[in-house]
């Protein structure tokens, strides 16, 4: 869902564990599932901060401009330009509001978000708890179950936008998920 162009303490700080040979490609597998549902994750809740600004961005002065215009048309003795104008401006954003749903769009990134979180979690934990001790056959069917999880929130999350990648890339960078645990000394 989510490229990454360049390394991350997001993915390069993980410290993984040494596997046998015969569990390494899955090994290699897991971790980029994992780093790709940080990245993911990040652009989705970059996305949503977007989102919900652009919600109080149209629909405040959609409502202060219709309430202006409402006062302004009720308290005038004959019919005036100022209110109509303001009117139209407030539906103007009322219909940007509409057209757009940010509403439905914050809502969307956030439940996008936190599945890639899930995901990112059950990664790591099957990466460094218990990739070593588990048959390879096991590993291979969790490594699959994965990879559905991964395939399903790909195809509902909306793609997150240029400024969402950038944020999200910056935040990464700055080691925005990186846990103290996983710090390479």
């Amino acid at each position: 869902m989510f490229r990454k162009k360049a390394k991350s303490k997001a993915s390069a700080g993980l410290k993984l564990p040494d596997v046998p040979t015969n569990l390494k490609s899955i090994s290699d597998e897991i971790h980029r599932i994992h780093e790709s549902a940080v990245w993911s994750g990040q652009g989705q809740f970059e996305q949503l901060k977007f989102w919900r600004a652009m919600n109080v961005v149209l629909g405040l002065p959609a409502a202060v401009l219709a309430a202006i215009s409402g006062g302004t048309g009720l308290a005038s003795d004959g019919v005036g330009t100022t209110p109509a104008i303001l009117a139209l401006i407030a539906a103007g954003f009322g219909a940007a509001l509409t057209t757009l749903n940010p509403s439905r769009r914050v809502a969307q990134a956030q439940a996008a978000a936190n599945a890639y979180l899930e995901l990112q979690t059950t990664a790591r934990q099957l990466l460094m708890v218990d990739l070593q001790k588990l048959p390879y056959e096991d590993v291979r069917d969790q490594l699959a179950e994965l990879t559905v999880r991964r395939d399903e929130v790909n195809r509902t999350a909306d793609p997150p936008g240029t400024y969402a990648y950038w944020r999200a890339k910056r935040n990464l960078r700055a080691g925005g998920q990186t846990y103290e645990q996983d710090e390479v000394s």
